[in-house]
């Protein structure tokens, strides 16, 4: 009886006590600062640009920041701008702090080049009234910059204004930049377009196209046959043999190199020797490879495929004649897009307004996968197809002369569905000759 006496008045007591407590503790009490939506975020930009990087809290009374770049301490106040010097990667760190805890956001941020985020456009020029020109198609802008390269390399030149630049490819993370009649070959690095070598400017130069054929070395094509090219020296050294007059586009495939002759159609080069072992005659249009490694050409009404491991050649009635450009060469109207192919239905030089795509049967090649409207016609290569964006890039001036030629559009289509995306009109005597894509 005695302690059941106690007992009401110890726990009121002890009661009181903890309600005191759990008062005097509310009081006091400071939450950990709150982060408004994700912890970890993604953003973009490009070299030279500024990105602006908020802590996005809910509150930030009584709270102290600390920034982090890749776990290096740059900064304490609620803000933070970034500008990279280099391309790459970055993990950007945000930790708030308070009385009553700390917690963090990331960014994930990756840093284009100066010469990344986009695709190159070589540009012929006028014969004879300038030299070729560079452009660039900015994806976030959807906007052409022109004359990039003599803008980056104010020292340097694509002169003479009698050659015309006609070709461009990305080997070894370098842009090739490929002129004919008397121009120079000239190598950039593809992300700064800073200058690097070249084959200088010279009479008696008519360079068509190059490709890589390993690390160190290069075959460039040429109104007088195949040159062997070492690309640590740019200095040719000597030719394919048995390869003679005018060798236009060039691709690699396997242990194979694949080139378009004038005079003997399809030449095939085996790689490691650089002999030629295969000789495929009446084709005048080159090249695209599809994903599964063969190179796909055109001649008479036949597109061929050409097994890359086995030179086994298989036509495929195209229902229209296929066109080159020995007259006055430029790279072919064909490309690839996975395991499909695009080929314009050009006139005589260039001129098309149909872009076919045949995926495999007779049938896709039955109707057109795009007609161009009104006055636009294809114009160099005409088509290309950007891999990081599933597009397939069209070039076209206006069909007649004179002003016509200075009226351009360049259009992006989804490959898939052939529905456009974006479309640029812009006014020079520009000449479009390729597109070039970062892989």
């Amino acid at each position: 009886m005695k302690n059941q006496f106690f007992s009401k008045p110890l726990i009121a007591i002890a009661s009181l006590v903890m309600l005191t407590v759990s008062c005097n503790n509310d009081d006091d009490f400071t939450a950990p600062p709150v982060i408004k939506g994700e912890l970890q975020l993604k953003d973009t930009l490009t070299v030279g640009k500024t990105l602006q990087l908020s802590s996005k809290l809910a509150d930030r009374k009584n709270v102290s920041f600390e920034w982090t770049v890749d776990g290096k301490v740059v900064g304490s106040d609620s803000v933070y701008i970034f500008k990279p010097e280099t391309r790459g990667d970055f993990k950007l760190t945000m930790t708030a702090k308070n009385d009553g805890g700390k917690v963090a956001l990331t960014y994930d941020i990756h840093a284009y080049a100066a010469y990344e985020n986009g695709f190159f456009m070589v540009n012929e020029g006028w014969f004879g009234h300038g030299t070729g020109t560079l452009g660039f198609y900015r994806y976030d802008t959807k906007a052409i910059e022109d004359s990039v390269f003599v803008k980056v390399n104010p020292d340097k030149d694509l002169k003479p204004a009698t050659s015309t630049l006609e070709f461009g490819t990305i080997i070894n993370k370098k842009l090739f930049l490929v002129s004919k009649v008397g121009g120079p070959v000239v190598v950039a690095d593809a992300y700064s377009l800073k200058e690097e070598k070249r084959i200088a400017a010279k009479g008696g130069n008519d360079w068509r196209a190059v490709v890589g054929v390993n690390e160190n070395q290069a075959l460039l094509t040429s109104g007088k046959g195949i040159f062997k090219l070492n690309l640590n020296t740019m200095e040719l050294d000597g030719q394919i043999d048995g390869v003679t007059g005018q060798v236009g586009d060039i691709v690699k495939a396997n242990g194979y190199v694949f080139a378009l002759s004038a005079s003997k159609g399809v030449v095939v080069i085996n790689a490691a020797t650089l002999v030629v072992e295969k000789t495929i005659p009446g084709i005048v249009l080159g090249f695209a490879v599809t994903d599964d490694k063969k190179v796909w050409a055109a001649g008479g009404k036949n597109l061929i495929s050409i097994d890359s491991n086995t030179l086994e050649v298989k036509e495929i009635a195209l229902g229209f004649q296929a066109y080159g450009s020995w007259g006055a060469w430029h790279p072919g109207s064909i490309t690839a897009a996975k395991n499909d192919v695009f080929i314009a239905k050009n006139g005589s030089f260039s001129g098309g307004k149909q872009i076919y795509k045949y995926t495999g049967t007779p049938e896709s090649l039955a109707t057109p996968f795009i007609t161009l409207t009104n006055s636009n016609i294809l114009y160099g290569a005409g088509i290309g197809y950007d891999r990081k964006k599933n597009a397939l890039v069209v070039n076209t001036l206006n069909e007649g002369f004179g002003v016509n030629f200075s009226i351009n559009n360049l259009y992006i289509f989804n490959a898939d569905s052939g529905v456009k995306t974006a479309s640029v009109n812009y006014s020079g005597y520009y000449f479009p000759a390729v597109s070039v894509f970062h892989q």
